[in-house]
């Protein structure tokens, strides 16, 4: 490894990922982190032909971001975003990863590939005291809900349940920019809850 990863990766970390579109813009979206494995390789497993996966496919690297902004996170796991530079002005830190592929295959209809994140370049933008923000943790729980509603192996009214307790978190716990992260997703799912 050329660089070193900014941030301590446990179980399953959730990040932003800009990948480099056949259109010359950065795709953005959400792209969770697993833990080293025994020989210190982080993975990310892609589900579906998605952006993201036919990016690394065609070109094998990434830029995966730390970022605490609930809309920025909102944005890049429910909908297409596209930007000219691979690092959002949110980024707190960010790693340019090399990746290859190393197990697929499918579950419940979908196709997965697992990937094998080799960091190339990194930098810290911002360093922070972490806190404990209760709407910013639903507006990320919400956005896997919502990514799951029409995934056949997952039940649909369950998940609506889960937003519509998410959504309530945000109204109580939840600052400005949660709010306005939750009403973006309100926009990029088409359910009712």
């Amino acid at each position: 490894m050329t660089a070193e990863w900014p941030v301590d990766l446990t179980g399953v970390t959730e990040s932003v990922v800009t990948t480099l579109g056949p259109n010359d813009l950065w795709n953005v979206a959400a792209l969770g982190l697993h833990k080293p494995d025994d020989d210190g390789l982080v993975t990310a497993t892609t589900w579906g032909r998605t952006r993201t996966w036919r990016n690394f496919t065609e070109r094998g690297e990434g830029y995966v971001q730390f970022t605490r902004d609930p809309l920025d996170f909102a944005e890049a796991a429910l909908s297409i975003r596209e930007e000219a530079n691979p690092v959002l002005d949110s980024a707190d830190a960010w790693v340019r990863v090399s990746v290859a592929r190393r197990d697929a295959g499918e579950d419940g209809g979908t196709q997965w590939v697992e990937w094998g994140l080799v960091p190339e370049e990194s930098a810290v933008e911002r360093r922070s005291v972490p806190t404990t923000n209760r709407g910013h943790s639903a507006v990320v729980e919400a956005t896997v809900a919502a990514s799951r509603l029409d995934v056949p192996a997952y039940d649909r009214d369950a998940m609506l349940d889960r937003l519509a307790y998410f959504e309530s978190v945000v109204d109580t716990a939840g600052s400005e920019r949660e709010r306005a992260a939750f009403d973006r997703l309100r926009e990029l799912v088409d359910a009712e809850w």
